[in-house]
């Protein structure tokens, strides 16, 4: 199995408001057949500004299943969303 993790920091103007379209967005991916386990979180506002404030938690059969996501078309179209409110971006993949 593979699990990847990718978190984004957003722009500051109206963050919750892009955090709750994130969260929504990101509802389409659970249509993706390859994704075995589909996780979406928020930074809890109690802990420090400088943590990422949401994040992508999902599983893959294999890498070739990931690399199959990553240009499934339901993907690239968050993508294209994610590119317009994100202003830092970090991801791993590992196996487990």
């Amino acid at each position: 199995m593979i699990r990847h993790i990718c978190m984004f920091k957003l722009n500051a103007e109206n963050k919750d408001a892009k955090i709750a379209e994130f969260f929504e967005r990101a509802e389409s991916l659970k249509e993706i057949p390859q994704l075995k386990r589909f996780e979406v979180v928020k930074n809890d506002k109690r802990t420090p500004d400088s943590n990422y404030d949401v994040s992508l938690i999902f599983d893959f059969d294999s890498v070739e299943d990931l690399n199959t996501y990553q240009t499934s078309p339901i993907h690239l179209k968050f993508g294209e969303f994610v590119a317009s409110v994100k202003e830092a971006r970090a991801c791993i993949d590992y196996e487990f």
